[in-house]
């Protein structure tokens, strides 16, 4: 059975409520953003002070999140720690998207034996299942989060290169390309002014739903001890140190969980919102 198209009024409805979810999951992402970068300022106690004799205390009006082991705040410890879990999560999401991005446009543009090279190089990574890999690779360097970050984007940056190749292919078959080519564009300006502008939706999109990926496996791996070391204060990190108190002091390992639950939340949906708000049968023609 066919489905029904919807009618302009469904799509009008369903564009502002798509414009709606942006804005509000935009401005949660934004309040999550500035909260990191002022981190140390909203912090209620130094997060790196120990006090023996304030360990391990439950939640209560002086600690909102209870203390670790050493005496430490854990909410000025998860405050803290959002600098550390989402901007390495950023930098992470831009070093594969603008990798992955450069090597699928340059295959799609270039084709012949080096596009065949560097898409068998992305067919291995893929091959692996991508934490067993970055767990490999994150061994092997060494640990520590430059590392964990390093071993994410190396098994990571080939699903932005298909993406950029396949866009980068459909575009380069277009009128207005050869047009432009005809013009006499040259090559670098053919990529910047026409080719990645046209391609930039679906990266984007899938950049920004990313986020939450990355942030759970950069998470991940210092959880197992292979990305930040304590006493850096980094949710998966700090989890790891709080694991063994689970069943005695569950709030130590409950305060960063959430944090990190909350984040990936914010931006899996946020993720969403851009993806619905981009597609074009949201759009009503003005």
């Amino acid at each position: 059975m066919a489905v029904p198209e919807p009618t302009v009024r469904e799509t009008v409805i369903r564009g502002s409520n798509g414009k709606t979810r942006l804005c509000f999951f935009g401005v949660m992402a934004a309040l999550l953003i500035v909260s990191a970068v002022f981190s140390e300022n909203l912090c209620p106690y130094d997060p790196y002070l120990q006090d023996l004799d304030a360990a391990l205390q439950q939640p209560s009006a002086a600690h909102i999140f209870g203390t670790d082991r050493y005496g430490r705040d854990m909410l000025s410890r998860v405050i803290v720690g959002s600098r550390t879990s989402i901007f390495s999560t950023f930098l992470l999401v831009a070093i594969i998207t603008t990798f992955g991005t450069a090597i699928g446009v340059f295959c799609g543009w270039a084709r012949g034996r080096a596009d065949n090279l560097l898409m068998r190089v992305s067919d291995l990574c893929l091959a692996f299942p991508g934490l067993v890999f970055a767990l490999a690779v994150a061994g092997v360097l060494g640990g520590g989060l430059s590392n964990a970050v390093i071993a994410l984007a190396m098994i990571s940056w080939p699903k932005y290169a298909r993406i950029a190749r396949s866009q980068t292919l459909s575009v380069r078959e277009t009128s207005y390309l050869k047009a432009a080519r005809l013009a006499g564009c040259s090559t670098s300006r053919l990529i910047l002014k026409h080719i990645l502008p046209n391609i930039a939706g679906p990266i984007l999109v899938t950049a920004t739903l990313d986020v939450g990926t990355m942030m759970m496996e950069l998470a991940g791996l210092s959880f197992l001890g292979l990305g930040a070391k304590p006493p850096t204060a980094e949710w998966g990190s700090m989890m790891s140190e709080t694991r063994g108190l689970l069943q005695t002091v569950p709030w130590a390992v409950f305060a960063p969980g959430i944090a990190i639950f909350i984040a990936v939340m914010v931006f899996n949906l946020l993720g969403d919102a851009v993806r619905d708000w981009m597609d074009p049968k949201m759009r009503v023609k003005s």
